[in-house]
Parts: structure tokens; sequence; C-alpha cells
């Protein structure tokens, strides 16, 4: 009898844990311009909760790993990113469900010619063109670097400075988002992710997928101690990796 009662409770617990675990399954859709309805392809379609990737073909067409309530951010160059929720009809009935993107208004910025006077000579234009480059400082028993945008006394004061900057912020965005935070390891794993972010330099996906806004993605960033030029200038990927390192010595310095 007590064999019996101790199998009926292992019963239950598996049966319990399959009701509260989503089933996940595959689901198909395609991607259509909305002025024209015609089909979008190499758009970015990745599960935010799974951190599951793909990108439509030509023909506009996509099939990714998905459960019920997931949330799909779609985006494309020239296109608003949008967020779409997984419903049960879409998993049950493995419709192919049709989502417009739409294009974005772009207003031409005001061109403003260099004050270089080139000549068209490589040799000669390598020498007139400046070139500005990052310094990242290591500095003896601090585990990151620092990074000051340039190698004079002025960079230099603002990595001293930026030793004794308040962690409040990171605090904030690390510690109260552990599982958005936790998204990066898979993210750095999944090469349809990396790829799409590589493409990418608006922020938008990335802040979709870590859970905040662009402007708390570079504030992240310049507590990290990196550049101004750093932060405008580098592709989605690349800010990816920065706030992972940045992280992971977070984690590091709050264990010891």
């Amino acid at each position: 009898m007590r064999y019996f009662v101790v199998f009926l409770l292992a019963l239950l617990s598996v049966s319990t844990y399959a009701q509260n675990t989503p089933v996940q399954d595959k689901i198909s859709g395609i991607i259509i311009n909305e002025a024209t309805l015609q089909p979008v392809a190499n758009a970015s379609i990745i599960n935010i909760n799974r951190v599951k990737a793909t990108v439509t073909d030509n023909r506009g067409n996509f099939t990714i790993e998905a459960a019920v309530n997931d949330t799909l951010h779609i985006s494309l160059v020239g296109y608003q990113g949008i967020k779409v929720r997984v419903s049960a009809d879409w998993i049950k009935f493995k419709n192919l469900t049709k989502i417009q993107l739409t294009e974005r208004a772009y207003t031409l910025e005001e061109v403003i010619i260099s004050k270089y006077n080139l000549t068209g000579y490589l040799q000669v234009d390598s020498k007139l063109a400046p070139i500005k480059e990052n310094y990242r400082y290591s500095i003896s028993g601090l585990p990151q670097g620092y990074e000051g945008g340039g190698n004079g006394p002025s960079s230099f004061k603002k990595i001293v400075s930026s030793v004794f900057n308040p962690a409040d912020l990171l605090h904030n965005i690390f510690g109260k988002k552990p599982t958005e935070m936790r998204r990066l390891k898979e993210m750095k794993r999944d090469d349809t992710v990396r790829n799409a972010l590589a493409e990418k330099y608006d922020r938008e996906t990335l802040a979709a997928l870590l859970g905040v806004s662009k402007d708390e993605i570079a504030d992240i960033l310049e507590r990290c101690n990196y550049s101004e030029e750093f932060i405008k200038t580098s592709n989605d990927l690349q800010i990816m990796d920065a706030i992972s390192g940045c992280y992971e010595e977070y984690k590091a310095t709050n264990r010891n």
C-alpha cells in the first residue's frame, strides 16, 4: 500500500509539471509589406522567450519554435519592428499567419562637407584624413579594462574618474532582470541570433531581448566604461558582447 501511495504521488507530480510547462511546437507564418502586400525576404524573427531565431525566405515564409504566449520580435532594416504574441489557435491549427511590416519614413539629413581637402590619391589622403582610435586601458589590480576614446591626458583622467563611478544603475538593471540577463549566454550561442544582430545598429532587437530601453543600453555601456564613439558606432552584436562581458564582471564582483 505504501509503494502505491508513493507511485500515485509521483504520477500526480509529473502530471502537474506537464500541465504547468508550456507545450513547445513549431509555428509558421509569412511576412508581407503592408503597402504592397508583397512578401518580405530576409526579415529576422526572434522568439524572445526561447531565444530562437530565423529569417524569412524569398517568399516571406518562416518557421520557428514557439509555445503559447511566447513573443516574437520581427524586424528588418527599413521597416518598423513589431512584436507578435503566439496564440493557442496559431499552435493548434498550424495557420500560416500573415504578418504585415510597415516601411519606415526617413528624412534626409543635412549634408556637411568635410573640411579636409582630399586629393583623390590614397597615399596622400590617408595622411590628411584623421584616424580616431579608441584605447581601452588596463589598470593593475582591477579585473576590467576602461575605454577612454583616445590616448591623451584628458582620456586618462576620464578613466580614473570612471573607476569611482557608482554602480547603482548596473545593480538596478542586472540585479532586477536576472532572467533577461541569463539570456545573454543563449543569445551568444545561437548563430542565427548573432547574425541578425551583426546586421543591426538600431538597438531595437537587442532592447526587446533584454527587456530594457535603448537609453538604458547606452547607460549600461557608459557605466561599463565604454566610449561614446563605441556606443554610437558599434553594431548590435558588438554591443551585446560588451554588455555580456560587463555582466560577467558584475557577477564576479558581487560574488567577491
